[in-house]
């Protein structure tokens, strides 16, 4: 009861905390390809950021909850591992033998909480940054794939590679250019997807 109690605590705070990880990894990402993606996204498009994130595809899905599993499991491990050197170091542990059982647990609850948030924020920043910095790259130097055909319902058509989209818009760079586009949600009839199509 006690752990479903401390979990029910944490996880306004985690969220709030995934939120503003996403924000901050979707600002790297476009503010490299000259977007302030904020003026583009609505409250819920910022909220369900996180989500998003993790499910966008089954690798990374599985690599964090395979993190969270790790990090629930971490303070016990960290009890029963404690006094090796190496975990030592890796979390920085500072002595526990003047404490009481209570404060070792507490102690290493919070380690794992620390540890869980810095590998999340490595995740998400490095994520984006890398992200925007190789689209970039993609673009400067005409590497890109264009997979997809927007559809509009003005009957025009265009083939394109679809950087990204969100509740509103379509960001997008038209076949022969290097100039993202940004289109209305409601502008696009539908979206056709065409596997292994480069520029030549």
């Amino acid at each position: 009861m006690k752990i479903s109690d401390d979990i029910q605590k944490l996880l306004p705070f985690g969220y709030l905390f995934l939120v503003i990880m996403g924000i901050l990894k979707e600002s790297f990402f476009y503010y490299q390809i000259g977007i302030n993606i904020l003026k583009y996204s609505t409250i819920m498009d910022i909220l369900i950021s996180p989500i998003a994130e993790f499910t966008s595809h089954p690798i990374i899905l599985i690599s964090i909850l395979s993190l969270f599993v790790f990090h629930s499991y971490l303070p016990k491990i960290l009890t029963k591992h404690s006094q090796k050197k190496f975990v030592q170091k890796a979390f920085e542990l500072k002595p526990t033998e003047a404490m009481s059982q209570t404060e070792i647990k507490t102690y290493f609850k919070d380690v794992s909480i620390k540890s869980l948030a810095i590998v999340l924020s490595s995740f998400f920043l490095s994520y984006g940054i890398a992200g925007g910095y190789f689209l970039s790259r993609d673009i400067k130097n005409n590497k890109l794939k264009f997979q997809h055909t927007l559809n509009f319902n003005s009957g025009e058509s265009q083939q394109v590679s679809l950087i990204n989209n969100n509740s509103l818009y379509y960001f997008y760079i038209t076949k022969g250019s290097k100039t993202i586009k940004i289109a209305s949600v409601q502008a696009v009839k539908n979206i056709e997807f065409t596997k292994n199509t480069m520029i030549p």
